[in-house]
C-alpha cells in the first residue's frame, strides 16, 4: 500500500517537463485524492457509476469516495451499503462536484458543469449527437479533462463498457419481447420459445454485433427459431461461430427479409451503418405484412431506428401499436435493469481508477495508453475530438501530437 502511494505521489520525468498549466490537478497527499459519484438526474437514468463492493475496493486502495445520498437507490443500492463500504455520503451535488474525479453514467448537464471546480476530471458518457457548442465551451473554460467511456478501448480494440452494456441490452431485448408477446393486450398470449409438439417461436434479428449476438444466444436458449440478417457475410460468419448453434442467416435482401417477417413473432432491430448511425431496413409495408400481436424491439432507436414505423418511447410508456404490431422503442434499454447495468459500469471503472492510481494519475495514463487517450475529448480545457471541432467550427488540437514529446 505504501508503495502504491509513493507511486501515485511521484510524477514521471515526462510529466515534470510539461508546463504547469498543462498538468492535471493531482493531490500530493493520495489520501485526499477524491472520487465523486453524483446522483443521476438525466431522464429515467436509474444506473449508478460505482456499486458498493467497488467502493470498498477503492477505499482499500487509498481513494476517498464521496457518494451523493440516494445515488444508488434506483439501482437497489442503499445509502447504508455505500456507508458500510467506506464511502462518504454527501447531501448535495455541489459538494460532489468539488472532487478531483467525477464518475457519471449520463453526460453532465449544464447546471452540473456550473457546479464543477476548475481542472477536474470527468468520466461519463458523451452522447455527442445531443450536445451543443456551449456544452463543450463550458467544459473547456474550466480547464476540465473529460473522458467518454463510449470511446475508450481495451487491448483487443473493443469498447469494453459498451460491450458489456450491449450484452445486457441484447438479452434484455429478448426478455422484453417475451413479456409483450405473452401479454393479452400487446401480444398474442404466446410464450416465446419452443416445446415438444408446439412449433417454436420465430425471432428475426437484424444485425450481427454484440447486441444481436447476445439476443440470439438468449432466444436460442429459450428454444426459439432464430433468423439473422446483416449486410456483412464476415460478421454473420463470426456470429455463427460465436453462438455455437445452427441458425438461419442472410444478407439483407428486401424480398427475403419481407418473407421472414411475415412469420416472425419477434423482431430485434440492432443493425447500424458504418458511421454508427441507423437507417430503416424494415419498411412500413413490411410491418403491415407482419402477424397481429407480433413484437418489434428497435434497439437502434437511439441512432435513428432501423424500422420505418418506429418512434422514440420511454420507460413510462414504452410501447405502441402500429398495423397491429407492438413496437418497443426505448433508447436506454439498459436502464430498465439498472442493478445489473451498474455492475457492468463499475466492473470497468474500479480497475481503471486503480490503474490510474498506480501509474501516477490520469495524465500519465493518457500518455502511456493510446486506447485510454481515445476517450479524451477535452484535455486540460482543449478540444481534442476532430469531428466535434469540425461540426461546430471550434479550434481542434491533436492530443497525440500534444503528447508526442512525452512518450
Amino acid at each position: 500500500m505504501a508503495k502504491q502511494k509513493k507511486q501515485f505521489m511521484s510524477m514521471s520525468q515526462a510529466t515534470q517537463l510539461m508546463p504547469q498549466e498543462e498538468l492535471l490537478m493531482i493531490k500530493k497527499d493520495s489520501s485526499r485524492f477524491s472520487i465523486g459519484v453524483p446522483k443521476e438526474i438525466a431522464f429515467q437514468e436509474k444506473r449508478v457509476a460505482i456499486v458498493p463492493s467497488a467502493v470498498s475496493l477503492l477505499v482499500e486502495n487509498g481513494f476517498e469516495i464521496s457518494v451523493e445520498k440516494d445515488a444508488g437507490v434506483n439501482a437497489s443500492f442503499s445509502n447504508e451499503q455505500y456507508a458500510d463500504a467506506g464511502a462518504i455520503l454527501v447531501d448535495n451535488s455541489e459538494e460532489i462536484f468539488q472532487c478531483d474525479v467525477i464518475l457519471k453514467v449520463a453526460p453532465a448537464t449544464m447546471d452540473e458543469i456550473a457546479m464543477m471546480k476548475n481542472r477536474i476530471i470527468i468520466i461519463s458518457a458523451l452522447h455527442e449527437r445531443v450536445q451543443s457548442k456551449d456544452y463543450y465551451r463550458s467544459l473547456m473554460q474550466k480547464g476540465i479533462t473529460a473522458l467518454s467511456y463510449e470511446h475508450i478501448r481495451n487491448n483487443t480494440n473493443e469498447h469494453p463498457i459498451l460491450h458489456s452494456i450491449s450484452e445486457i441490452v441484447g438479452s434484455t431485448s429478448i426478455l422484453l419481447a417475451s413479456s409483450y408477446l405473452a401479454d393479452s393486450k400487446w401480444g398474442r398470449g404466446k410464450m416465446l420459445g419452443g416445446f415438444i409438439g408446439i412449433n417454436p417461436s420465430e425471432v428475426v434479428i437484424l444485425g450481427a454485433g454484440v447486441v444481436a449476438e447476445s439476443a440470439a444466444k438468449t432466444a436460442l436458449g429459450l428454444g426459439a427459431l432464430v433468423k439473422m440478417f446483416d449486410n456483412s457475410i464476415t460478421d454473420l460468419r463470426r456470429l455463427q461461430s460465436n453462438v455455437g448453434a445452427s441458425l438461419y442467416s442472410s444478407i439483407v435482401q428486401p424480398n427475403v427479409l419481407k418473407n421472414a417477417l411475415k412469420t416472425a413473432d419477434v423482431v430485434i432491430g440492432a443493425i447500424y451503418l458504418k458511421d454508427g448511425n441507423s437507417a430503416p431496413v424494415v419498411t412500413e409495408e413490411m410491418v403491415e405484412g407482419m402477424k397481429e400481436g407480433s413484437v418489434i424491439i428497435d434497439v437502434s432507436i437511439d441512432k435513428g431506428g432501423c424500422v420505418e414505423t418506429s418512434r422514440v418511447t420511454n420507460h413510462d410508456k414504452p410501447v405502441f401499436k402500429k398495423h397491429g404490431v407492438t413496437h418497443y422503442c426505448v433508447p436506454n434499454i439498459s436502464s430498465r435493469t439498472p442493478h445489473t447495468s451498474s455492475y457492468a459500469l463499475s466492473n470497468y471503472f474500479a480497475p481503471f481508477l486503480i490503474r490510474m492510481f498506480d501509474e501516477g494519475g490520469l495524465n500519465q495514463l493518457i500518455i502511456n495508453d493510446e486506447r485510454i487517450r481515445a476517450g479524451a475529448y477535452i484535455y486540460n480545457g482543449k478540444l481534442t475530438f476532430r469531428n466535434i471541432a469540425e461540426q461546430y467550427g471550434m479550434h481542434f488540437q491533436d492530443l497525440n501530437l500534444m503528447l508526442a514529446a512525452f512518450r
